[in-house]
């Protein structure tokens, strides 16, 4: 696998449905020979998604409006050019502030998109995420994801 050229235009990519987000995949790991790949995140105000850890280190960057996260007991502001960098297997989530956010996210491996286009599959999009609980469980287990105090399929904690 190698480097090559991906030229992704406004408006334009694969879109993956998130219970909290829709992320549009702007540069895929496939053109990175998996090194990184680069989201545009559209999230609305409502219900954030617990604290959570991943084992792919990340980064935001605020495009518009305005947003807090929280990695582990910290919570910094994020306003429009602003950046959170979010080390690997950190304890981490984000709560939109204004009627919504944009903002772009930097994975440093391949792994959240993998994570994102099997929820994106898995999950569906038509039913509340509280009748989806099976599914979500399942891809969180997939993908080494965990969230304190949620059960992974087969009962037990992680």
């Amino acid at each position: 696998m190698t480097h090559s050229v991906q030229y992704s235009a406004a408006g334009a990519g694969v879109e993956l449905a998130a219970p909290d987000a829709v992320l549009t995949v702007k540069i895929d790991a496939a053109h990175t020979a998996g090194a990184y790949e680069v989201f545009e995140v559209d999230a609305p105000r409502g219900p954030a998604t617990p604290l959570h850890r991943t084992n792919w280190a990340k980064a935001y960057y605020l495009l518009q409006g305005r947003m807090l996260v929280q990695v582990e007991d910290e919570g910094y502001e994020l306003t429009p050019g602003a950046s959170a960098a979010i080390p690997p297997n950190a304890l981490h989530t984000f709560t939109v502030l204004t009627p919504s956010v944009r903002f772009l996210a930097i994975s440093q491996s391949d792994a959240m998109g993998r994570f994102h286009a099997d929820l994106d599959a898995t999950v569906p999009r038509d039913r509340p995420l509280e009748e989806a609980m099976g599914e979500l469980q399942q891809v969180l287990a997939r993908h080494d994801v965990t969230v304190p105090g949620f059960d992974p399929p087969g009962g037990g904690s992680r």
